[in-house]
C-alpha cells in the first residue's frame, strides 16, 4: 500500500498540482490544456498503446477475451445507469443526462491509465491491453452512444430544425481518432501474426513517454480554469463513478471467475476519476458544464482515498473466493 501511495498517487498529485498552479498563475490557460490534450490523445497515447500491444501474443489476446467482454458490459451498464438516473430528474434534459454519462459513466483511462497502472503492476503488455480495452470501450462505444443520445435530445429541443445527423456519425468520428484505431490496428497485427521488429519500438518511445506526465499536467490546468460548485448532483455522479462502477465490475469479475491479476487491473482502471473527454464535450455543446466539472473535481479528490481502498477490497475478495 505504501508503494501504491508513493509511486502511483503522490506523483499524480504533484504533477497535477503543478499544472493547477501554472493555470492559476496564468502561465497556461484552458486553451493550452486543450492543445496538450490533443497531443496526448492524438499522438502520445496511441503510440503508447500500439507499441505496447504489438509485444503481446495471440495466446495472450485469447486469454483476455473474458477481460474484454466484462470491461464492455461493466462499463456500459454503469454508463447507461448514470444516463437513466440523471434523466429521471425534472431539471435535467436528455442532453444533460448524456453528458452525465460521458463524465460519471466513463473512467479517464486515456489520461491516467498508464500513469496509475504501470507504477502498481509494472510496464507489461498486459497493462497495455487493459488500458487499450477500456480505452476502446470508452472512446469507440461510450462516446458515440453519449453523443447520439445528446444529439437526439438537442433535436427535440429544436423541433423546427429539419437537420438530422446520422446515428452512425458519432461512431465513425470516434473510430477515426488515433486513440481508437491505433489499439485496434495493434490487435489485428498480433492476431495476423506479423512479428514486430525490435528496432521499430524506439521510434515510438520518445512520444510515448510524454503520455502520462503531459496528461496529468494538463488535467491540473483544466481544473484551474473551471469554477467548482459542489451540489447534490455532483455528489451523486461521484458516487456512481468512484464506488458503483468498480463495485459492479468487481462483482462481474468474481461471478465469471476472471483472472485475479486482470480483475485487479480492471477494477483499478474503473476506479479512475471521470473521463476528461466528457468535460471537453460538455464545454463544446455548452451543456451541463458546471455540475459535470464539479463532479469531476470531487471525484479526483476522492480518488486519493478510493484507489487504495479498491485495491484492498479486490485483494480481499479474490483471496476469499480462492479459499
Amino acid at each position: 500500500m505504501e508503494h501504491i501511495i508513493l509511486y502511483a498517487i503522490v506523483p499524480i498529485i504533484v504533477v497535477m498540482l503543478a499544472g493547477y498552479i501554472s493555470g492559476k498563475k496564468g502561465i497556461f490557460t484552458g486553451d493550452d490544456a486543450k492543445k496538450f490534450n490533443k497531443v496526448v490523445l492524438d499522438y502520445a497515447l496511441p503510440a503508447a498503446l500500439f507499441v505496447s500491444i504489438v509485444d503481446a501474443s495471440r495466446e495472450m489476446l485469447v486469454k483476455d477475451i473474458k477481460l474484454s467482454i466484462i470491461s464492455a458490459v461493466g462499463i456500459m451498464v454503469i454508463f447507461m445507469l448514470v444516463y437513466f438516473v440523471f434523466r429521471m430528474f425534472k431539471s435535467n434534459t436528455g442532453a444533460d443526462a448524456a453528458v452525465s454519462a460521458l463524465i460519471s459513466g466513463s473512467p479517464t483511462i486515456g489520461f491516467l491509465g498508464f500513469a496509475v497502472l504501470e507504477p502498481i503492476f509494472g510496464t507489461t503488455p498486459t497493462v497495455a491491453l487493459v488500458v487499450a480495452i477500456v480505452g476502446i470501450v470508452v472512446n469507440a462505444i461510450g462516446i458515440p452512444v453519449g453523443l447520439s443520445l445528446m444529439n437526439a435530445s438537442l433535436e427535440k429541443q429544436q423541433p423546427g430544425s429539419t437537420k438530422k445527423e446520422s446515428a452512425w456519425k458519432p461512431v465513425i468520428h470516434a473510430l477515426e481518432q488515433p486513440v481508437a484505431w491505433a489499439p485496434i490496428l495493434a490487435v489485428v497485427w498480433v492476431v495476423v501474426g506479423i512479428p514486430w521488429p525490435e528496432w521499430a519500438s524506439p521510434s515510438f518511445d520518445l512520444i510515448k513517454g510524454a503520455n502520462a506526465s503531459m496528461a496529468v499536467f494538463s488535467a491540473g490546468i483544466t481544473l484551474s480554469a473551471i469554477k467548482v460548485q459542489i451540489n447534490w448532483q455532483a455528489v451523486l455522479g461521484s458516487i456512481l463513478k468512484m464506488f458503483v462502477m468498480p463495485a459492479f465490475v468487481l462483482l462481474l469479475g468474481l461471478l465469471f471467475h476472471m483472472d485475479p491479476l486482470n480483475l485487479k487491473m480492471l477494477v483499478v482502471a474503473c476506479a479512475l476519476p471521470p473521463a476528461f473527454s466528457g468535460i471537453i464535450i460538455a464545454d463544446e455543446y455548452d451543456t451541463y458544464v458546471a455540475t459535470g466539472t464539479s463532479s469531476l473535481t470531487l471525484s479526483v479528490i476522492l480518488f486519493i482515498g478510493t484507489l487504495p481502498l479498491w485495491i484492498w477490497i479486490t485483494d480481499l475478495c479474490v483471496h476469499s473466493t480462492a479459499l
